[in-house]
């Protein structure tokens, strides 16, 4: 979540991501994804998908060279993939045909990254809109209007729609859009928090401590502790994964030629801290772009650098060209996996592989962007596949399809050939 200040104080920059849980409702081969990054904020299906994977069909959003920067994961309810773009629309494409089924249009690019129920798909704008939108046919149920650009992850939790809006408020609206409770959030942008058992993890703190992140009880409107962010000296925190009692995130601070890493684990009820791993940025041979330049990229993507969990092991890739793999309980390294080109997504796992995207280069004897398998069990590569584009955001993994974006503009979903 970006972290951004008054203008008489400096800008940082954060993602606080959000809780979002995924419902598997399994339909032969199918299963929804409706929230971002799973189950606990995990990044993973308990699903599998067989090689061979082929391209069921592609689809090119935006006409001309331009590159996009940004391209949040979608959500998958049915046989509707579910998004929004930079060029103000939100989608909804038929998962086996890319058919369109309806478009909807907003007055501001959407990087916000949605929630389906049942009757409606909720997602917010730089209108300074979130709107709530019937899944069946695409016309507006309700809009609320917010004193800034939203930005954030939406979430349905019981009956209160919650999301931020950057540098502004973090609000509850009840299911009809009325605003049920609002807090003052003047300091974070690209805001994304976890809910679980009825506690926001990474709400933002109280406004007399701005520059902080907490666990709140929704029904008390109580923090059960809070974070000083101050003291973890980093301009990005990642979106929280649960496992057990553990809290596991990621923060980044770019200094310049290289970025300062770091990796935690606190206990989610308590706020104390289990473990904490630091590093630094490694790069390979053939990273072509400015790492600063590239650590301003990633923080338009709302899961950079949140955790991917299976099993025993929080598996983490931060945007330069290492895959590393903790021990969860403990925070000791499981393995790691070096690549020549940066790390362009963020990770999902299913089964007992994992993806995301490795960038490329233009150079003559450079190579093509790819979607890169791993086994999670210990970093050996699987298999790889050439895509138009760099990945952009964790590829999303609903039944048989995996599904991504790419900074081409281009919309991807392959399926299992056999």
């Amino acid at each position: 979540m970006q972290h951004i200040v008054s203008k008489k104080v400096p800008i940082l920059t954060i993602p606080v991501l959000l809780l979002i849980l995924i419902s598997f409702v399994s339909c032969g081969n199918r299963a929804d994804w409706i929230m971002f990054r799973g189950e606990g904020g995990r990044g993973a299906t308990s699903g599998t998908l067989h090689p061979p994977l082929g391209i069921k069909w592609k689809l090119r959003l935006q006409p001309g060279d331009n590159p996009t920067p940004a391209f949040n994961p979608p959500i998958v309810k049915g046989d509707t993939i579910f998004f929004g773009s930079t060029d103000g629309n939100f989608y909804a494409l038929d998962i086996k045909s890319g058919y369109m089924r309806w478009v909807f249009n907003t007055e501001g690019l959407i990087n916000s990254i949605p929630f389906a129920d049942d009757e409606y798909v909720y997602f917010g704008s730089n209108d300074g809109k979130v709107y709530a939108v019937s899944i069946e046919d695409g016309l507006e149920a309700w809009s609320f209007k917010t004193e800034s650009t939203v930005q954030s992850i939406i979430v349905r939790y019981k009956d209160s729609v919650i999301f931020a809006s950057d540098g502004g408020s973090t609000y509850f609206l009840s299911l009809e859009g009325v605003l049920q409770y609002r807090m003052p959030n003047p300091v974070w942008h690209y805001s994304a928090f976890q809910v679980y058992e009825n506690v926001v993890y990474f709400a933002p703190g109280p406004l007399e401590r701005p520059h902080s992140l907490g666990a709140l009880d929704i029904d008390q409107k109580t923090y059960l502790w809070i974070l000083d962010t101050a003291a973890l000296s980093a301009t990005w925190y990642s979106f929280p994964a649960l496992k057990g009692d553990h809290l596991l995130f990621s923060t980044c601070s770019s200094r310049r030629q290289y970025w300062e890493l770091n990796y935690y684990a606190y206990n989610r009820e308590t706020g104390e801290l289990i473990w904490k791993y630091s590093d630094e940025s490694i790069w390979g041979d053939r990273v072509s772009i400015d790492p600063d330049t590239l650590f301003i990229q990633n923080l338009k993507h709302l899961d950079y650098m949140a955790p991917t969990l299976w099993k025993n092991l929080v598996v983490y890739t931060s945007g330069d060209s290492v895959v590393r793999a903790f021990y969860y309980r403990k925070g000791t390294l499981a393995w790691l996996r070096h690549f020549d080109y940066s790390i362009s997504s963020a990770p999902t796992i299913a089964g007992d592989r994992i993806y995301f995207g490795l960038r490329g280069d233009s150079s003559p004897d450079g190579r093509k962007p790819r979607l890169i398998c791993l086994s999670v069990r210990n970093g050996k590569k699987l298999w790889e596949m050439e895509l138009d584009g760099a990945l952009l955001s964790a590829p999303v993994i609903a039944g048989k399809w995996l599904i991504f974006g790419t900074d081409e503009n281009l919309f991807y979903v392959l399926e299992e050939l056999y």
